[in-house]
């Protein structure tokens, strides 16, 4: 591992830490999926091994329920739990508003769905992942599609003025299929004007079960520097 890449780890573990102090004993926990979440879900298990906290988890995908079950933290669902009291994971990209990109791991339908079922959203990242202005830099919107409608559903972000690719698995043959059962379309459409007007635009493509977009959905933001961890804070409306 490089030094950037070591302070990058860091600066995680350290955004992670913050945002786990904010369970407590008897919360539901939303466990978000990805290498900076499971610093996180490392985080509890540390908490429940020394604090003998007792906590019920809510995966958002099998790599998540796989970490809970490593790190002691007994999991439950959204029948048994609809309400979740706090939520943590990790963006791809976050703007100024706490307008999240999220999906590049492929578990965005049930990270959303997660995330509205939380009293509180808390993302974790490295401030990389901070920008002005959300689909810079080239980030695509990655988009959850059942597979039966991937054609139409790239012609209609061609048609919204995206640049869809659809995403292939990295250690097999064919398109990356996620936890649903579903293939994810990545939308390039350069930095976004509305990202609540392209929430709904891509919404109402029939096919479409997803978004990358998490519009107002985070509460409150860690990002990890090579120095400190910095806190950003929104108000629900």
């Amino acid at each position: 591992m490089n030094p950037k890449q070591e302070w990058v780890e860091e600066a995680k573990k350290k955004a992670a830490l913050e945002a786990v102090k904010h369970v407590e004993g008897g919360f539901v926990v939303g466990l978000g999926s990805g290498s900076t979440a499971a610093y996180a879900i490392e985080a509890l298990g540390e908490r429940i091994k020394r604090e003998r906290l007792s906590i019920l988890g809510v995966p958002t995908s099998y790599q998540a329920f796989l970490l809970a079950v490593k790190h002691g933290i007994a999991v439950t669902t959204l029948e048994e739990h609809p309400e979740i009291n706090v939520a943590i994971d990790g963006a791809d990209q976050i703007d100024a508003k706490l307008n999240l990109i999220k999906g590049m791991g492929g578990a965005l339908a049930r990270e959303k769905i997660v995330a509205s079922a939380s009293k509180q959203n808390i993302v974790i990242a490295d401030e990389s992942k901070k920008v002005r202005v959300l689909g810079e830099s080239g980030h695509p919107v990655p988009v959850e599609v059942l597979p039966f409608a991937v054609s139409i559903v790239k012609h209609k972000i061609e048609a919204l003025g995206g640049k869809p690719s659809l995403r292939e698995g990295k250690s097999k043959v064919g398109p990356t299929i996620t936890d649903n059962g579903n293939a994810v379309i990545d939308a390039s459409f350069g930095p976004i004007d509305n990202v609540a007007e392209l929430e709904k635009r891509l919404k109402m493509i029939p096919g479409v079960v997803e978004t990358g977009l998490f519009v107002g959905l985070a509460d409150i933001a860690y990002i990890g520097t090579s120095s400190k961890v910095e806190k950003i804070e929104r108000k629900r409306k």
